[in-house]
């Protein structure tokens, strides 16, 4: 342990691409390394980067945002995680200032910093650059003068020379920022990307990434000296939540290489409102667990499974009985897509689904919807009473072809430019489905709802 007193950096990056991700980890890696306590947080509605930060730090990491959650909420989230460890790091999402809209820092990874008081870290990509790295240092360190700077990691640099040269010029501008490394380019670290962004941490070699990356950020950058100099956070001023209720339900959650796409805070939200969890996978088991009195389908790759999805009739065939009963099912994105009647990939070939929703699910070469969403609900539901408002967030390549003539959508949508009629929600039975992946932090009467509904309330 490093302090008595917990510490805690943003790393931003100046645009998307410019290797944030790769330096978060290489942080994580080589302080825990050290032996130090690092708990991980991602800016953001991202699910992928979340895992590879439990790869290489053996801890859960929690999305935190600005705009789909208050900033009472990002707090507690905050406060709680950050008990019993030594340094939070929290990788942004895009640039340092991008986030909801070009108006304001809503969803940003700046406003995010400042609702926890923390220093940033920017991670420049320094190829090609000299001088010219310095101006773009001094525009984003002076945009927004409530920030704090602990310094600016150069990321790509060619050589020593190369390295000597940023510093100089760093060495020269005002205001002064830290030089805190200058990272040597290497391509072996770049994670692949697929259409929904990286790919997941499971699909790697954990141990041996987690080396290399802690040895690359060791080779130019002193860890313990910058985790010792960042100032302590005060974590008493933050709530830390309240008790769970008591276990009076229980949820099956679908969880696999298909379905790996959760909030973290969505899971525990669930458990403290009185539900145990209990995950199988629609991949490789043939049934439903026993005595579940609710299912939560989320998001994933499917379509990159669908052949094994369709092949496991008996699990197709479980849920479909399942949702037949009337019993409540949530599924978002990847979930929603499993209960349609089919998934038709890019090449045109057709993969028979749960069949609940009778609509076709078709890829597509580039995404069909992408960013943030306010769902109002039109007629009270298992999520809540009419009215009800929650924010989220989509992002597929997937189209629903087709309409199911029983389906009722229920969600009134708005994105940052007002009424988007086609984010919806359809509601089958006890079934509600959409392509929005809600965060239950933006409202915390969204699991208590479930969780009745799955202990036998019944909604008008």
């Amino acid at each position: 342990m490093i302090t008595s007193s917990p510490k805690a950096i943003l790393i931003a990056g100046t645009h998307s691409g410019c290797g944030k991700t790769s330096v978060s980890l290489g942080l994580m890696a080589a302080l825990a390394g050290q032996g130090i306590r690092v708990q991980p947080f991602k800016a953001g509605p991202d699910f992928i980067d979340p895992g590879h930060h439990e790869a290489v730090t053996g801890e859960s990491s929690h999305n935190l945002d600005g705009w789909m959650l208050d900033a009472d909420t990002v707090r507690e989230i905050f406060a709680r995680r950050m008990q019993g460890r030594d340094v939070g790091i929290v990788e942004g999402a895009m640039g340092l200032f991008d986030g909801f809209s070009g108006t304001n820092e809503q969803g940003s990874a700046a406003q995010l910093a400042k609702i926890l008081d923390i220093p940033v870290v920017l991670v420049v990509d320094a190829k090609g650059m000299g001088r010219s790295a310095a101006a773009i240092v001094k525009g984003y360190v002076t945009f927004d003068p409530e920030l704090s700077f602990a310094g600016v990691i150069f990321n790509r640099v060619g050589s020593t020379r190369h390295g000597e040269l940023l510093r100089q010029a760093m060495e020269t501008s005002r205001p002064h920022v830290p030089v805190l490394g200058c990272l040597p380019k290497n391509d072996d670290l770049a994670i692949n990307s697929r259409h929904l962004g990286l790919v997941m941490a499971h699909e790697m070699e954990s141990i041996t990434r987690t080396r290399e990356l802690a040895s690359w950020v060791d080779s130019t950058m002193d860890v313990r000296k910058l985790a010792n100099d960042l100032p302590p956070i005060a974590l008493a001023r933050f709530s830390c939540g309240i008790p769970c209720k008591p276990e009076r339900v229980r949820v099956g959650v679908a969880r696999d290489k298909a379905f790996c796409f959760y909030y973290r805070e969505n899971l525990r939200a669930l458990e403290q409102a009185g539900a145990t969890l209990v995950f199988f996978s629609p991949l490789e088991d043939t049934e439903l667990p026993e005595n579940l009195n609710g299912l939560y389908l989320g998001g994933g790759y499917p379509e990159l499974f669908a052949p094994t999805l369709a092949d496991n009739s008996s699990m197709r065939d479980a849920i479909k009985a399942f949702c037949l009963e009337d019993r409540p099912v949530y599924a978002e994105c990847g979930g929603f897509m499993y209960l349609m009647k089919t998934l038709q990939d890019k090449k045109g070939t057709s993969y028979e689904m749960a069949g609940i929703f009778d609509c076709a699910c078709v890829m597509q070469n580039r995404f069909a919807a992408l960013g943030y969403r306010e769902v109002t609900l039109a007629e009270s539901s298992i999520l809540g009473p009419e009215g009800s408002r929650f924010r989220g967030h989509e992002f597929h390549y997937s189209t629903m072809q087709e309409t199911d003539a029983l389906a009722r959508n229920i969600y009134q949508t708005t994105d940052r430019k007002g009424p988007c009629p086609k984010s919806r929600g359809l509601l089958k039975y006890r079934t509600l489905g959409s392509y929005i992946h809600l965060h239950f932090g933006s409202n915390p009467d969204l699991a208590p709802s479930f969780v009745r509904a799955c202990a036998g309330e019944k909604f008008s």
